[in-house]
């Protein structure tokens, strides 16, 4: 196929994501749809007592976050944002092809059955399926993928899928983030002597003993982006988010924050490595509660690096991925059917994200 009829393809683009409560009252039936996950909790009897379960984890926990959504505007500002990439994505694939990006979020509006609609209508020779997720994990990605699979219907109009897994190693990707570390880095009067905090979300040990590579992705996107930035400060890895009793990935960030401390660190970058866009997690746990921790602790100089979003830099890695993806072809149900036994393998309790 030449490359002129290539840029005359029809190409939707879904943009996989968490989502966020809208307001203060989605708070809890986010998080029930967050807790009913069979990728994030499952056990014994599930199909009977999951969403009595959820519905009262869901309860308690959001008395416990509805003050961290009023501290930083009454909302999850995710599907702002989202909506921005999207927006920007699509113009700049629209270079070259006929493009539709739509969102579909997986415990909040948009969801994937609302994607599916609307792309529909633009009914694209090709659906590429993009997660906004830099590194694969059977929690996020692969319950994406299993929602996918349960909604998608063809009716007639079947598009070739292609699937992007994930892009913990992409050189454009890592460019951006290096970009948006160096800009971030003008406040500091002498780099060499920064502490570099990369955070990412926590997971349960079990997932990763159970084959997820999650952990392994990001410390190949720090490698990636130490060696590619070429800084002279202190580098560290932490983990944050973590919610219940089970062993979760370590150390964690309080506990990274209190080591700085301890050996007299006075100027701290943190850089949430594990997210691409600015949510509860960034806004209010990274850039308020260990903010303040911080502070109290004596840390004079503390600064966070702003989400991805819609840099022109990140957009344009997206596009390539997208363009990339198209030109491979595809084999789609080998490729997603292969993630999604992944994602179905470790039926035990995984990744329960604080809400976003």
């Amino acid at each position: 196929m030449s490359l002129e009829t290539k840029s005359m393809q029809r190409v939707g683009v879904v943009l996989f994501q968490l989502g966020g409560p809208d307001s203060i009252e989605a708070i809890e039936p986010f998080l029930y749809n967050l807790f009913c996950d069979p990728d994030i909790i499952d056990f014994p009897f599930a199909r009977i007592a999951r969403q009595p379960l959820a519905r009262l984890i869901a309860a308690r926990r959001a008395r416990h976050v509805e003050r961290h959504y009023r501290e930083i505007g009454g909302k999850s500002p995710i599907l702002e944002f989202t909506r921005s990439q999207a927006e920007a994505l699509e113009r700049e694939l629209s270079k070259n092809m006929e493009a539709r990006v739509v969102i579909a979020m997986r415990y909040w509006h948009p969801m994937t059955e609302a994607a599916i609609r609307e792309l529909e209508r633009h009914a694209p020779d090709d659906v590429v399926l993009l997660p906004l997720y830099p590194q694969y994990s059977r929690t996020t990605t692969g319950s994406s993928l299993n929602e996918w699979r349960r909604q998608f219907r063809p009716n007639g109009w079947r598009p070739r899928i292609h699937f992007v897994q994930d892009f913990h190693d992409d050189p454009d990707y890592i460019s951006a983030v290096v970009e948006a570390i160096n800009g971030s880095l003008a406040d500091f009067a002498d780099p060499s002597d920064v502490d570099f905090v990369f955070s990412a979300h926590s997971l349960p040990v079990s997932v990763v003993e159970g084959g997820d590579p999650y952990q392994m992705q990001i410390e190949r996107t720090v490698d990636l982006v130490w060696k590619r930035g070429g800084w002279q400060g202190r580098r560290h890895v932490c983990y944050q988010s973590k919610v219940g009793a089970s062993k979760w990935l370590q150390p964690s960030m309080h506990q990274t924050i209190h080591s700085l401390a301890q050996h007299a660190r006075q100027h701290v970058l943190v850089v949430p490595i594990s997210f691409v866009s600015d949510h509860v997690e960034t806004l209010h746990e990274i850039g308020i509660e260990h903010r303040e921790q911080a502070r109290t602790l004596g840390v004079s100089h503390y600064r966070m690096m702003p989400g991805l979003n819609d840099s022109p830099s990140f957009i344009r890695a997206l596009a390539k991925l997208v363009r990339a993806a198209c030109r491979r072809g595809t084999a789609p149900d080998s490729q997603v059917n292969r993630v999604l036994r992944l994602s179905e393998s470790d039926p035990g309790c995984s990744r329960a994200q604080s809400a976003s």
